[in-house]
């Protein structure tokens, strides 16, 4: 649907320029038609009105039957044809009026003779056709460079959208609860259990690093993932000790197979923060991974809270998670029993 606002600024705009087309139409027959006639006025007039109102009706067309949406020279022929038809009606509009008022006497040309020769009525299509088609060519131009500009600004927005979702999943990636028990029980450990202490510290700078060096695009092996995935959850067992049970099936011939970086780790994460965290007796995680047919499935099982019916598929972490996969894979998260499970597969 025609944008309202640009429908009034064109034919403002359209019903000045053939405003001043008339006004420059009856100057020039006043100057060089050995002076002004009351046939020469009906014409200046006449054709002026008939252009404002072709031109618009060509717009209309356009507009209507998606023109701008064809290719170039699929556009241009459009045009062409529109502005030599148009050109016709226009003509046979003006004669429709020119030829009865000659007939009753209402208009003449100061003594001189009506030219309504086949010559002189195809040299004045001609001319209106080229007034007509240096309007047209104005107007589409200028339209079409807004188009340009829109479609720029969309790009941008789309652009600006994208990194505004690249930075929350790094938000996501970079969990500030997580971050906060970790150091927490760090502290804790210190005192307690100085090489475990230094054996989270080296896990949690390994997730970190991670979590960082990775960009949106980047592809990593399932083996290099499942190492990510086991620091996290080694420091994750820290905080929630005999609640988080975690039980891995992993096929050998799945460990080479290509995933986003982070995708596995931000399912499992997903798992704890909504299933086991939300339990107070905990629970087990199950991790499953397998290829086939070169396609990659990971599989991740969570207990659900009691009572609760939220599926939670629409923080931060997993729209990116869409993001990147875009439709290069599937990615699903539904109630199964008494728990979530969440399926992601991958093509090769």
């Amino acid at each position: 649907m025609p944008d309202p606002t640009s429908t009034l600024r064109f034919w403002l705009i359209n019903g000045i320029g053939w405003m001043l087309f008339g006004l420059l139409s009856l100057a020039m027959s006043g100057a060089f038609g050995a002076g002004a006639s009351s046939g020469g006025t009906l014409i200046s007039v006449g054709l002026a009105i008939a252009l404002c109102a072709v031109s618009g009706a060509v717009r209309a067309l356009a507009v209507a039957r998606h023109w701008w949406q064809l290719e170039v020279g699929a556009l241009a022929v459009r045009l062409a044809l529109a502005v030599l038809l148009g050109a016709a009606l226009a003509q046979l509009l003006l004669t429709a009026v020119l030829q009865p008022a000659l007939a009753l006497g209402w208009v003449d040309f100061a003594g001189r003779p009506a030219d309504f020769r086949p010559l002189a009525r195809v040299l004045y299509w001609l001319n209106t056709v080229l007034v007509l088609g240096l309007w047209t060519a104005a107007w589409a131009g200028l339209h079409s460079l807004r188009r340009a500009r829109h479609a720029e600004l969309a790009r941008l927005r789309a652009e600006a959208e994208r990194s505004a979702l690249e930075r929350d999943a790094l938000r996501a990636r970079l969990n500030p609860h997580f971050v906060f028990n970790a150091l927490n029980n760090l502290r804790a450990l210190i005192l307690e259990d100085p090489e475990r202490a230094r054996d989270m510290v080296t896990r949690l700078s390994r997730t970190l690093r991670q979590a960082l060096a990775h960009n949106r695009s980047e592809q990593v092996t399932l083996s290099e993932e499942l190492a990510v995935v086991d620091d996290y959850l080694a420091i994750e067992s820290i905080h929630f000790e005999q609640r988080l049970q975690v039980q891995r099936h992993i096929n050998a011939d799945a460990l080479q197979a290509q995933l986003p970086a982070m995708a596995l780790q931000l399912l499992v994460e997903n798992a704890i923060k909504h299933g086991i965290a939300q339990r107070p007796g905990g629970g087990e995680v199950r991790i499953h991974a397998a290829l086939d047919h070169d396609v990659l499935r990971l599989q991740v099982d969570n207990p659900r809270p009691s009572g609760s019916d939220d599926i939670h598929g629409h923080g931060i972490g997993l729209a990116y998670l869409r993001a990147q996969l875009g439709s290069q894979g599937r990615f699903t998260l539904q109630p199964v029993g008494q728990g979530m499970q969440a399926v992601l597969e991958i093509p090769q």
